[in-house]
């Protein structure tokens, strides 16, 4: 199995001296006093905890690269020359651009969708932060959900508080919402998040009775990291305000060494961390309960990458609750704003846990209870990805997370305005070679033109870009399906995937390739 290497990883802008190392450790096989660098451990020798995390921190996203026994791709689609499921079988009618990609999830008041995908929770980070207009109009334009993630209010320079310590005003969280709803067309939903730290300064009041947000979800973890959602600062006054604000910041930003050290030049940033949260079923049904009361049309749960006994909490105690979505995230996933080596090593990868999870929904079922909708995450970012989540869940799955995968074409749409304006030398020849105007180089934004009218122009490009991809995944999603013949997203299921290796079977329960369809095969060459 080839590994990541642990001592060294782009992620980190670390490297190994040695062209060979020791597997585990990932140290030089032959490490030299008097080295120059430049691995982890020499650099975590004078800088310490800031090798915890991919830089530089805020600027970038970062995906774990570490080679897991199975994965998707040892699952591959099955296609079908007989039949077809939600069209009439003949050439004229069964066509791929036929196939709806359409999807929805909800108990009662559905939430529809144009792709069965979504966006990873967009929260505190610096990076959702400036590149949100981008994100949001880009997730509305595309008739998708976006889920604004944790801390939003929390860490807003411009928060007001009412007498009783709660959010009175929070102009970022404003204008999250404002800039997703100005293009909504009525299908997707912007989804608030709530942690422990978001619960406590009373998030959901305010979106609910402020801005009339109809969808909270509540957090217990996502697949890359099994602490609390965690930014940087890099000012002590910034640092020492989130503190009175009550977060966890390290290092202590009231501690008078580290002033010190900040002051003179040692320390160059502090951590604002969230809480962890504790889960348990009496406290989970009686939050529900609240947030119904206190306005909230739908209320999700997003779960990450916890061993069986959590996630089999999770799906039960959802079905109980009669959640509208649960949102299962499977390591490694991430978006850069994570330890890079819980990324790395913490967890269960996604193609396990969503075997588990469809196991475990299975087993829910057939005691005739009731199954909420359940999405997948971690690590998708392409219509065969989605083909296959959809397929290996069903029929409980109803759509994707994907969260590097909806950002990158956001930040390089973003990059693209930037550079016909001149700056950073102007358009690279991978971009100019389609030409110089946004209507040459974009290939959907004539159909966004026809859709939007003039309006279009004052799309920032990111958003158009996020538009752009997503319509190759739609696109390619609709000939995958038609290939398995099913003209409905409803209609995938657990047949129209084979296993490439037995172990990849062990794991999924999906059959092997060799035996996939073999009685049906023998009958047909054993009829006389």
């Amino acid at each position: 199995m080839n590994l990541h290497t642990p001592n060294s990883n782009e992620a980190l802008q670390t490297k190994n001296r040695s062209r060979d190392v020791a597997p585990q450790s990932g140290i030089c096989s032959r490490c030299v006093d008097g080295c120059k660098g430049n691995c982890d451990l020499f650099n975590a020798t004078f800088r310490g905890r800031e090798l915890l995390y991919p830089g530089p921190f805020g600027d970038i996203t970062a995906g774990a690269d570490k080679d897991y026994p199975v994965d998707y791709s040892h699952l591959n689609i099955n296609g079908y020359a007989l039949g077809a499921c939600g069209a009439t079988a003949d050439p004229d009618h069964a066509t791929f651009p036929a196939v709806s990609t359409n999807t929805s999830f909800g108990v009662t008041d559905k939430v529809k969708m144009k792709i069965p995908m979504f966006t990873g929770a967009l929260g505190s980070t610096e990076i959702a932060r400036k590149n949100w207009e981008h994100f949001a109009i880009g997730a509305a334009i595309t008739g998708i959900t976006l889920v604004c993630g944790e801390n939003v209010c929390g860490i807003d320079p411009n928060l007001e508080f009412n007498g009783k310590g709660k959010v009175a005003k929070a102009p970022d969280m404003d204008r999250r919402v404002e800039l997703y709803r100005r293009y909504h067309q009525g299908y997707g939903d912007i989804l608030v998040q709530m942690n422990v730290e978001d619960t406590r300064l009373g998030v959901a009041e305010y979106v609910i009775d402020k801005l009339g947000v109809e969808t909270i979800e509540l957090k217990w973890g996502q697949g890359a990291k099994c602490i609390g959602g965690e930014i940087k600062v890099h000012s002590l006054e910034r640092a020492q305000e989130l503190q009175r604000r009550g977060y966890i910041v390290t290092p202590d930003p009231s501690d008078t060494a580290n002033q010190a050290a900040f002051k003179a030049g040692a320390i160059k940033e502090f951590e604002r961390h969230s809480r962890l949260g504790f889960v348990d079923q009496a406290g989970f049904m009686a939050e529900v309960l609240r947030l119904r009361a206190l306005g909230a049309k739908r209320v999700t749960l997003k779960t990450g990458a916890y061993p069986m006994r959590e996630l089999a909490m999770a799906i039960k105690w959802s079905s109980d609750a009669k959640i509208d979505l649960l949102t299962i995230d499977g390591a490694p996933g991430g978006t850069g704003m994570s330890p890079w080596r819980m990324m790395c090593e913490w967890g269960i990868p996604g193609i396990y846990l969503h075997s588990m999870a469809y196991d475990l929904c299975r087993r829910l079922a057939a005691r005739g209870k009731w199954v909420p909708d359940i999405a997948f995450a971690g690590g998708f970012s392409s219509e065969d990805h989605v083909f296959k989540a959809l397929a290996l869940g069903a029929p409980f799955c109803k759509a994707v997370c994907m969260g590097r995968a909806l950002m990158i074409p956001g930040m390089v749409g973003k990059n693209i305005e930037r550079w016909m304006k001149g700056e950073d030398g102007g358009l690279p020849p991978t971009v100019s070679k389609y030409g110089q105007k946004k209507e040459e180089i974009f290939v959907c934004y004539e159909t966004l033109r026809e859709k939007f009218g003039k309006e279009v122009d004052n799309f920032p490009l990111g958003a158009v870009g996020i538009y752009s991809a997503s319509e190759k995944i739609r696109v390619g999603l609709q000939q995958l399906m038609a290939g398995a013949r099913k003209w409905r997203v409803d209609m995938i299921q657990r047949d129209d995937l084979v296993s490439l290796t037995e172990e990849c079977a062990k794991v999924t329960g999906i059959p092997y390739v060799m035996e996939s369809f073999k009685d049906q095969a023998y009958a047909i060459i054993d009829n006389d």
